[in-house]
């Protein structure tokens, strides 16, 4: 697959199908790659690059610090992700297209509604991430990896990626740079050297940052309100995807349809005709 450098990072992406383009901002966590569209969870189930595909253009990438995409050690927030997706679209040459996100990826989905809606069709937010217990986990996450360096050092955390070659969801002692580690010679000599005390200050900032509320994290409640885009909110009901944070995000953005279909009833066929459905309304 291309990559190609975006706001100094390389990225992973592919482009598949034709007709309308839609920004896929991919499920998967801290592990957000092209290919869990296909095999993580629900996704699997439903099949949105076959079924999609058929009808628009997905232009699909690998999250920065993520799979094969590379990073930067810096405090990271959903607006660098927002950043990523624009400068993909410019390099494609794409100036409006429908964004769809799933799981984490509808936060950086909401955003770039806010802040680039010149640039969003329409918004599909597919069981977005919150609620209490993913904010717990989330900070828990980011405060095991601070405790392996606080006891080991950065080299431990280098040596750690490079023998099990888990990502940070995997395994969180390796921290929010694993991915990178594990594909970039030079990163992982760069990040080794780094200093620790500064280390822990940033990624602890990025942590309390990213996971700051007990509902849908991202874009903030009064500038949903200003956003007029049309949104289709399809919920989950699980420890990381919180009804209530689907919820809240239909409550916040003032054009959004709320599926309010259980999950038993989220299959392939039914979850596909409702897709094309908002995504053929001519946005």
């Amino acid at each position: 697959m291309p990559k190609v450098v975006l706001d100094g990072i390389d990225t992973r992406y592919e482009v598949t199908g034709s007709g309308a383009p839609i920004l896929m901002f991919a499920p998967g966590g801290f592990d957000a790659t092209i290919e869990k569209w296909s095999t993580q969870g629900v996704y699997a189930k439903i099949k949105p690059v076959d079924n999609l595909s058929k009808h628009h253009t997905l232009i699909m990438f690998d999250r920065r610090e993520c799979g094969q995409s590379g990073g930067r050690v810096e405090r990271v927030t959903y607006a660098h992700y927002v950043r990523q997706a624009v400068a993909l679209l410019d390099h494609l040459g794409i100036e409006k297209a429908h964004m769809m996100g799933g799981c984490m990826g509808c936060s950086p989905v909401a955003l770039m509604g806010v802040m680039h809606p010149e640039r969003v069709s329409s918004l599909v937010l597919f069981w977005p991430v919150g609620g209490a217990k993913y904010r717990l986990s989330g900070q828990m996450r980011f405060a095991e990896h601070l405790a392996f360096v606080n006891q080991n050092g950065l080299q431990a955390v280098v040596d750690l990626v490079r023998k099990d070659g888990k990502a940070f969801g995997a395994d969180p002692r390796g921290g929010p740079w694993a991915s990178v580690i594990k594909i970039d010679e030079a990163f992982a000599a760069s990040y080794a050297q780094l200093d620790v005390e500064g280390y822990k200050y940033l990624v602890a900032g990025w942590a309390r940052t990213m996971f700051d509320r007990d509902t849908a994290p991202g874009a903030e409640p009064e500038d949903m309100l200003r956003c007029h885009l049309p949104a289709l909110v399809v919920p989950g009901a699980d420890a990381s995807h919180a009804t209530s944070a689907a919820r809240y995000l239909q409550e916040c953005l003032p054009k959004s349809e709320y599926w309010d279909v259980p999950l038993a009833q989220q299959t392939e066929e039914p979850t596909t005709a409702r897709l094309l459905e908002f995504l053929g309304k001519g946005h």
